[in-house]
């Protein structure tokens, strides 16, 4: 489930993760990113992830079409999360056009927030 958090920069949307990704929670963050952002205008997302459960096969195909849709928005993507196999994953992030994504653990929310906003 996905619960969106206050957030010190206004081009970043600071999110918390638990559990499974579901149809809802894809529908959450682009109808915020509908609000919060003109279709042109670039954000950053910063991630803290807890434990998931596993996803729902439906979670994770609208999870996909929500970043096709927004891809060419995407500027940096933070994730918080001691998952070591999360750190992994966001690496992949920065093989992709335009995009920068950092894994940071637990403890480094700080550093975590003084990156996204460089």
């Amino acid at each position: 489930m996905i619960t969106f958090r206050p957030s010190r920069d206004l081009s970043t949307i600071a999110l918390e993760f638990e559990g499974n990704a579901t149809k809802q929670d894809a529908e959450k963050l682009d109808d915020y990113v509908k609000t919060s952002f003109t279709e042109d205008q670039k954000f950053n997302i910063l991630a803290v992830i807890h434990d998931v459960d596993g996803s729902t096969l439906r979670g994770v195909v609208d999870g996909v079409k929500f970043d096709a849709k927004r891809w060419r928005q995407f500027n940096k993507f933070a994730v918080v999360s001691e998952l070591d196999w999360l750190a992994a994953m966001t690496m992949l992030g920065n093989y992709l056009p335009g995009i920068e994504a950092k894994h940071f653990g637990q403890d480094q929310i700080e550093e975590a927030w003084d990156w996204i906003k460089q």
